[in-house]
């Protein structure tokens, strides 16, 4: 969070002044945030995450495909009403009902979950199913209106928020723990990968029916305040109402884990505890996480683009919001969640390190490109074509795990339309990268070892290796 709060400060300072009163609401907000991500992880690891892995090594264990088809569709639908990324995007477009909007986008995500876990159970490849279901995308794409596209897309980036990102990425570890083969860890990802085709479909269909013309954007209202009383009291009347928001999104998780819980886990009472008190931490640090970004955060960020696109030069936001961007990606809960698992998966080959900084470069490319599409008005679909032909082109030769990767990050700015579905597909470039870098080194590798004596060769392997053999 540091290196976001100094640049705010510096542009502040510099070249975009604004109110002591909006800057210390940005403050107030900041360091709600700083205290809610504190809770935020450590609920995760202790709550969501083991939930998620243990219903999903039960339905496994379980052989029964039907009873594992409807689970998982439940667990989908369930998940994604309870994000609050949704209900954010919900109240953003006025020309569809809210609920309308909700129960679509929760429907997508929990057919293509069930089509995410049978790709695991199958072994089935990712990148061509990634190929077949962004064509079907891009061809209702024609018949959707110009004024919907961004938002369409921008549904997909509800699943990495913070509620279903470590509950489905946990789900497909738990899965994957059942398999004895040695790609039953690459195919543990990949299922957030298909849930975000799921919603862009979905809404899509939506704007085929509704009449999208009446969407506006309502950017949120910088306050004034006058003194400190005023400064607290404008974020505690936010509380409660952030209080009855993510009670009313991890209530229907709840339900499910116990009833999960008595029929089929039967898990100790002390693991139990941990996990109820984990849900408190989860519970905690979202109420204080959304507070502080939706009263401070985000008005502060929204007046300052003002300020900054008023200029003389609005170009200059071009290189503010990729610096933002990299920085941005180390403050959302979701990808560390992501950079954890992974680490995990691969024991350390694959460092959290290296995939933050994959993803920073990716997101900072992705809000540049943003800025240049609102300054141009360029169509979104001149960016998405070529940057999805090129990240599921390269989808086919680099392994498993770096295509899994798909559209992490997509809750930097939920509400400005388009600017999520850019980024959902830059990291995945930038990720893969990565990955056609690794596969090009082990080649190189392995033809170094050709070119020596067998002997010699063998020498080199460590214990573990050569038992392997």
């Amino acid at each position: 969070m540091l290196p976001i709060i100094c640049i705010v400060l510096m542009l502040c300072f510099t070249i975009a002044p604004i109110s002591s009163s909006i800057l210390l609401c940005f403050l107030m907000g900041a360091v709600m945030i700083l205290v809610g991500m504190m809770f935020f992880t450590l609920g995760a690891e202790m709550s969501m995450t083991p939930m998620g892995e243990r219903v999903g090594s039960c339905l496994t264990k379980s052989r029964n495909l039907a009873m594992i088809i409807f689970i998982a569709f439940l667990l989908g639908f369930i998940v994604t009403i309870s994000e609050p990324d949704l209900q954010v995007l919900a109240g953003q477009v006025p020309a569809v009902p809210n609920m309308t909007l909700i129960l679509s986008v929760a429907f997508g995500v929990g057919v293509f979950l069930v089509l995410a876990l049978l790709r695991m159970l199958f072994s089935m490849p990712l990148p061509p199913l990634l190929v077949l279901f962004y064509l079907l995308a891009f061809a209702l794409a024609i018949f959707v209106p110009e004024d919907f596209l961004s938002i369409a897309f921008d549904s997909g980036g509800v699943t990495t928020g913070p509620m279903t990102v470590p509950f489905i990425m946990a789900l497909g570890v738990g899965i994957s723990a059942i398999r004895s083969d040695r790609h039953a860890a690459d195919d543990s990802f990949g299922l957030v990968a298909l849930c975000s085709v799921g919603p862009i479909l979905a809404v899509m269909v939506l704007g085929m029916i509704y009449n999208p013309q009446d969407a506006v954007y309502t950017a949120p209202a910088a306050f004034e305040v006058e003194n400190s009383r005023q400064l607290w009291m404008l974020f505690s009347l936010e509380i409660p109402t952030y209080m009855k928001e993510i009670s009313i999104s991890l209530m229907p998780i709840f339900l499910f884990f116990m009833v999960f819980q008595v029929l089929m886990l039967k898990l100790s009472k002390r693991k139990m505890i941990k996990i109820l008190v984990g849900l408190a931490y989860t519970y905690v640090g979202l109420v204080l996480f959304l507070t502080g970004a939706n009263v401070g955060f985000m008005p502060a960020g929204n007046y300052l683009g003002q300020v900054l696109a008023g200029q003389s030069h609005p170009e200059i936001l071009i290189p503010i919001a990729m610096v933002i961007g990299y920085f941005i990606v180390k403050a959302e809960p979701a990808v560390y969640v992501l950079n954890k698992q992974v680490e995990e998966i691969t024991d350390g080959a694959i460092s959290a390190r290296a995939m933050g900084t994959g993803l920073s470069i990716g997101v900072a490319i992705s809000l540049g490109l943003s800025i240049v599409r609102v300054l141009t008005g360029i169509s979104i679909l001149w960016f998405l074509i070529p940057g999805y032909a090129v990240a599921l082109s390269i989808s086919f030769f680099v392994p498993k795990l770096y295509t899994a990767c798909l559209s992490v990050g997509g809750n930097i700015v939920t509400d400005a339309f388009g600017v999520v579905a850019m980024v959902a597909m830059t990291p995945l470039i930038t990720i893969q990268v990565m990955g056609l870098a690794s596969r090009m080194a082990e080649q190189r590798r392995k033809k170094a070892m050709g070119a020596k004596s067998p002997a010699l060769s063998f020498d080199l392997l460590e214990d573990n290796a050569i038992i392997e053999l």
